[in-house]
Order: C-alpha cells, then sequence, then structure tokens
C-alpha cells in the first residue's frame, strides 16, 4: 500500500509552487497525494517566514500538527520553506515535534526526506539555495482553470526592510522556453487564467539575457493556442518600461491589471528604504500607466510604521492613496526582520501606532472601493465563474480587475430561474452589476455570455 503525503503550504503563490513541484516528486515515486495534509502518513508543512505574522502562523500549524502526531493520526512531519531555510537552528532545538527539517534547496530530495522520516530517521538538509528546483511537473494546488506560474525566483532590490534575499538568494530567470512550455501545458489542461509571479516580474530575463525580457516573454505566452488570459503580479515602478506598458495595451490576452507595490510615497522614507522615487514621481508613473493603459486596474501594496515616519509622513502617505485612487490596496505594519538594514534602524515605531495607521488607511481605501463597486451598477462584466456559495446560495466569480485567492473581492451573482443555459465552474460568465457590499460585487447572470453548460 502507497504511503500518503499532504503539505500545508503557507505564504505567497511562489512558495505553493515550491509545494506543488514536492508533491508531484513524491507523486511520481508512488506516494499517494491527499487534500488534508492532517489525514497522511507524511505531513508537510512548507513554511513562510517573511514577517513575524506569517512566522507565527507557520509554527502554530507545525504544533498542530504535532498534536496529531502524539495522538498517532500521522507519522511524521517534514519542516521546509522560508522559515526553516532562515531559522533551522531555532527550530531543530524549539520544535523536536518536527521530524525533518530542510532548507529550500532540499526541496529536489524530497522524496528521500519522507522515506527517511517514515524509516526512523531525522534528516537536516540544507544544500545551496541555488538548488532549488525552477522547472518540473507540478501537482496543483490550485483549482485546473487557473495556475500560477513562477518566471523567476530570488531578489536583488535589497530592500532595507526586506528578508527574500538572504532566504531566497539571488534573482534567477527561467529560460522562455521553459516558461512557455509549461504554460502550454497549463492552458491544455484546461487553465483560463495564468497567473506570473516572482519577487520582481519587471526584472525578468536581466541574469539571463542581459536585459528586461518581461515584454518578449508575454508577447510569447500571448501566442499560445486557446481561450485564456494573463495576470502579472509584483511589477516595480522602476523598470516599467514603455515597451511594457505598449505590450500590456496592445495584447488581448493580457489583463489589464497591474499589481506596484509602491509601498509608501514619502521621498525620505523611500529612501531610507531603498525604494524609487517619491510622491510627485509616484503620481505622475501612475498617471502615466493609466494613459497608456486606457481602463487599467491599479492595484499596490503600502507599508506604514517603517521607522523614522512621522504622523506628517503617514497622512502624506493617506493624502497620496486618496488623490491616485488605487482599485485596490492592501496595507501592513512594518515588521522588524533579523539581518535586515531597517530592523537596526533608530527611531521604532511603536505597535499600537502601526496597528491604528493600518485600520486608519485601510478604512479610507475601503470607502474608495466601495464607491467604484457602486459606480459599476448596470454594467455588465466578464467572469471566470469559480464556485457555489451554499450559504449565500448564489454562484461566485472573478472579473478581469480582481487577484485570485480572495486578495481583491469577488463578484456574487444569482441565475435567473428560467435560465436555459447554467453557469459553468471554470468557464467564463457574463454578470450585469447590481450593488457592491463591502467591495464585493453582486450581480446577475447573463445566459447571452454563458460558455458551455446544460
Amino acid at each position: 500500500m502507497a504511503h500518503t503525503v499532504g503539505i500545508v503550504s503557507l505564504g505567497c503563490s511562489k512558495n505553493q509552487i515550491d509545494g506543488e513541484q514536492m508533491l508531484a516528486r513524491l507523486e511520481a515515486a508512488g506516494w499517494t497525494v491527499k487534500d488534508d495534509a492532517a489525514l497522511c502518513d507524511v505531513a508537510i508543512v512548507n513554511t513562510c517566514g517573511f514577517i513575524q505574522a506569517a512566522k507565527q502562523e507557520s509554527i502554530e500549524e507545525i504544533l498542530e500538527l504535532a498534536k496529531l502526531k502524539a495522538e498517532g493520526q500521522i507519522q511524521a512531519i517534514v519542516v521546509t520553506g522560508c522559515l526553516s531555510e532562515r531559522y533551522r537552528e531555532e527550530i531543530r532545538r524549539e520544535l523536536p515535534e518536527a521530524n525533518a527539517v530542510v532548507g529550500i534547496g532540499a526541496n529536489a530530495e524530497i522524496v528521500k526526506v519522507c522515506e527517511d522520516v517514515l524509516a526512523g530517521g531525522h534528516p537536516e538538509i540544507f544544500p545551496p539555495k541555488e538548488c532549488l528546483p525552477l522547472n518540473g511537473p507540478r501537482h496543483l494546488l490550485t483549482p485546473s482553470y487557473f495556475a500560477y506560474v513562477k518566471i523567476a525566483e530570488g531578489c536583488k532590490n535589497r530592500c532595507a526592510y526586506c528578508a527574500i534575499p538572504l532566504i531566497r538568494g539571488a534573482y534567477r530567470s527561467r529560460p522562455i522556453e521553459e516558461i512557455e512550455d509549461e504554460a502550454r501545458t497549463l492552458i491544455q489542461n484546461g487553465a483560463k487564467e495564468l497567473v506570473l509571479v516572482a519577487q520582481d516580474t519587471t526584472r525578468y530575463g536581466e541574469d539571463l539575457y542581459k536585459a528586461h525580457e518581461l515584454p518578449r516573454l508575454l508577447k510569447r505566452l500571448c501566442a499560445l493556442d486557446g481561450d485564456f488570459y494573463i495576470r502579472v503580479l509584483y511589477c516595480y515602478p522602476d523598470f516599467l518600461t514603455e515597451e511594457l506598458l505598449d505590450t500590456m495595451a496592445s495584447e488581448p490576452k493580457i489583463l489589464k491589471y497591474l499589481d506596484l507595490p509602491l509601498q509608501h510615497c514619502s521621498g525620505r522614507i523611500l529612501r531610507a528604504m531603498h525604494r524609487w522615487g517619491d510622491r510627485g514621481k509616484l503620481e505622475a508613473l501612475l498617471s502615466h500607466v493609466r494613459e497608456k493603459v486606457p481602463g487599467v486596474t491599479l492595484r499596490t501594496t503600502l507599508m506604514v510604521g517603517f521607522p523614522g515616519e512621522t504622523e506628517e509622513d503617514f497622512e502624506e502617505l493617506c493624502e497620496f492613496a486618496k488623490r491616485v485612487r488605487f482599485d485596490h490596496m492592501g496595507c501592513f505594519a512594518y515588521s522588524a526582520e533579523e539581518g535586515t538594514e531597517a530592523a537596526a534602524l533608530p527611531d521604532q515605531i511603536d505597535e499600537d501606532v502601526k496597528s491604528h495607521r493600518v485600520e486608519v488607511l485601510m478604512e479610507q481605501q475601503m470607502a474608495l472601493e466601495q464607491a467604484a463597486g457602486e459606480a459599476l451598477v448596470g454594467k455588465t462584466v466578464r467572469v471566470l465563474v469559480e464556485g457555489w456559495d451554499r450559504w449565500a446560495e448564489c454562484w461566485f466569480a472573478r472579473a478581469a480587475s480582481q487577484a485570485p485567492d480572495d486578495i481583491d473581492g469577488k463578484v456574487y451573482f444569482h441565475v435567473p430561474k428560467d435560465a436555459k443555459r447554467r453557469p459553468v465552474l471554470g468557464q467564463f460568465a457574463e454578470v450585469e452589476i447590481a450593488d457592491c457590499l463591502d467591495g464585493d460585487l453582486v450581480g446577475t447572470y447573463q445566459e447571452s455570455g454563458a460558455q458551455g453548460g446544460c
């Protein structure tokens, strides 16, 4: 009888892709992959170590699985991912419940690691970060109708607050042909949306081709056959070239959606962060983006509470966000991470102050998003159908303006009783918007836009 394995994958989509590759290796070796790690012989915890809250979530998951191991429900726990890469000694010392603690460079050896723990071993393997596989089969953890595609690994931006370069190493782009082959397979298997990710997608190709080649990659992907679209996440303002904007504007398969994690608008704070720009430059850039890519959805992530951020800096950030009117925005409090330059800076901000600033900024943003949603009432939008909500007794989907994993909300819709064609999971449909509730859109299914179904 085959041994069973499951994974708890935490943190970002890039980490999830690593988990999908590990599961595919185990599957190829004869293991049975289950959706629930708590019901398996071996539970893998693919940890996140980005900020304090993510680290705490990883630790709590390990401890929950440790209870199940003590009860005999699972046999072994394997800890991998960013937290184990960064805090290997601490995990081995503080979490003896883990049967194996391995680094990201050991992902290619996951079959041997899982076999060893079932045999009573306690492997601790930490190869160089560059040994992390960038290519290979994947056991998708997303529904078949969309998938993340990692186009590069690592980072070289060296932002003062960020530990990613310490954890993930230098920037490494995947060859265009390799990405193209993976995308073709995903589309042939039913993917309607490909979400391109990297720590910084705009740097794609600079190591491999000595040039920023995201536009060329996008054009190659757009040439693939099929009814699908492409979403690009994590673009940095530094390398937002005219060629990239022209490509987004001209290629119908590229969603007019731009994710720009700006972090702040104060020139003084951005310089301390080792980030590009100031308020004037950022406002000019965003205005230019909207002019070059009509109808573009703009999303950003902002950070409050960076060391030395004054009330005046925070008020300027609020004014900036209100003036720009981002379509979607996330906000998080600065977290002092060991080994980063910012952790040693003076004038660290009190945690209560940081939390209050997050709350104020997000309340302002939610009001803006509510108003934008209400402006869509009466309009028809194309959506990707994702499922049925049995509590609300309606379908839910995402529009082009909404990224997956509940980042930007959803579109909820009802189907008229006399409709002859029904929505199909993982297919496109059209919905007439009737309302906006807390940022989520609500509407009615338009049968004329249905694709398939009975």
